[in-house]
């Protein structure tokens, strides 16, 4: 949409849509509807279709009611000063605290709404597939994106019945025997994840064509070479960037939030920390290190980013390498480790003898098994609830209100202790890593080795 204009009109309407201020909120649960599919055309324009009510989803399948609270959250003077930062090399910037309204994870029942909305990016509903359209001129365009011959980036828009919020909840891999069933978009979701969240461009074993030219023998990969080659415009990363500068152009009033599972959740933390959009990301690879070369500042505090995943799960533990691992004989180069953001991790490994195995990688099982009422978490394993003042305000006497919720079981001897309704959010670094430090690749040398020119630098 935006790509289109002239550079200048280009940064006065961003720096506008940045610039706006997010409405009030009274920490009521908000309630989304199902508004749009987002996909991405084969010129990787970002096109949108209008969801018809009762089309092809079940209500409860298109509306989700959400808890919120009220959150501190860095963001820069505008995107031109981000984007300037990131193009400079500046890590470093001048950050302002916004208070805006954000999911309260919390709540278990907020995990598995959003969970939820995740999950549905799975599915397609093509009853209004003639109907996509983008916000340039080219209203009516031809459909893309959710066609069976397609392979874009995909996702759903969920809108708040006020349209005061906006979730943009993105598709995770599509890998057959792996997660997410299959389809056209699995090449491209491989080519992203293997950029995104390898050591050095998917190069695992001699046998392996890296989606890069960067190895240079040993475990010596090219620093520039990667990060140019990250610069691709048809990876998932700018596109999303277009994709949210849709959103905010089509709801300019409405604070977004994002969402994804697996690839998805990678994305929307990615995406999270350049716009400082509030993320819950579930069974998402480790996304660190892709912050760092795409060259993205660092806020003071990256708390509204927070990951859910579970200690069975390989993927975004970390674990799933090695040529012999699952993830390799599938094709994927999932080696990374370290998270941005806030961690809730339900270990269940120690607490359901889960396991590690990578089908506990589906976001099906974890709402099933881990979200729902009936599921098999229970209350007191996420540990008790830290007890507060009754005269607290915003998200204190918010939590309060989740206190007179009907536990699932109570503890064996009926103590009357209450339970937090899911595990405590911590930072990353506390909880992956060691002594308040967390390394991915640490078997890898990273310098400048090859003296190329700018043609060297391309993705396969």
């Amino acid at each position: 949409m935006l790509l289109g204009l002239p550079a200048t009109l280009q940064s006065l309407i961003l720096n506008l849509l940045w610039s706006t201020a997010p409405t009030e909120s009274n920490n009521l649960p908000i309630t989304f509807q199902l508004r749009h599919r987002h996909a991405i055309t084969n010129t990787s324009r970002v096109i949108f279709s209008d969801f018809k009510p009762g089309a092809s989803f079940s209500d409860s399948e298109t509306r989700f009611s959400v808890q919120i609270r009220n959150t501190q959250v860095p963001r820069p003077e505008s995107f031109a000063a981000f984007d300037s930062a990131r193009r400079n090399g500046q890590l470093n910037l001048g950050w302002h605290d916004w208070e805006v309204p954000t999911p309260d994870v919390t709540k278990r029942s907020t995990l598995l709404q959003m969970g939820s909305m995740a999950f549905n990016t799975y599915v397609a509903d093509t009853s209004t597939a003639s109907e996509w359209y983008d916000i340039s001129d080219e209203w009516g365009s031809t459909p893309f994106g959710w066609q069976p011959e397609e392979d874009g980036m995909r996702g759903h828009v969920f809108v708040s019945t006020d349209n005061s919020t906006v979730v943009i909840a993105i598709k995770g891999t599509s890998a057959g025997w792996l997660v997410g069933g299959g389809g056209p978009t699995v090449s491209k979701d491989k080519k992203n994840d293997n950029l995104l969240f390898s050591c050095c461009c998917a190069r695992v074993g001699p046998t392996w064509s890296p989606v890069c030219d960067c190895y240079d023998g040993g475990y010596r990969c090219d620093t520039d070479c990667v990060e140019e080659a990250m610069k691709d415009e048809g990876l998932f990363y700018p596109i999303g960037l277009n994709l949210y500068h849709n959103v905010t152009y089509m709801y300019p009033n409405a604070n977004i939030w994002l969402t994804g599972h697996s690839l998805g959740g990678g994305l929307a933390a990615l995406m999270g920390t350049t716009f400082g959009a509030p993320v819950v990301a579930f069974e998402a690879p480790a996304e660190r290190l892709a912050t760092q070369r795409l060259h993205l500042p660092r806020p003071p505090s990256t708390n509204h980013i927070t990951h859910v995943y579970n200690t069975a799960d390989p993927i975004p533990m970390g674990t799933c390498t090695g040529v012999t691992s699952l993830c390799a004989i599938g094709g994927f180069a999932l080696e990374t480790r370290c998270h941005v953001g806030q961690v809730i991790l339900y270990d269940t490994v120690q607490k359901l003898n889960w396991s590690v195995d990578i089908r506990n990688h589906g976001i099906k099982l974890v709402i099933d098994k881990l979200l729902r009422d009936d599921a098999e978490w229970k209350d007191e394993y996420n540990g008790e609830q830290e007890e507060k003042s009754p005269q607290g305000s915003g998200w204190l006497s918010t939590l309060g209100w989740g206190w007179r919720r009907r536990h699932r079981e109570e503890p064996d001897g009926g103590d009357g202790k209450v339970y937090r309704e899911v595990p405590l959010a911590r930072p990353a670094i506390e909880v992956e890593g060691v002594d308040g430090v967390c390394t991915d690749c640490y078997n890898w040398q990273f310098g400048n080795f090859k003296n190329r020119t700018a043609k060297s630098f391309q993705c396969n």
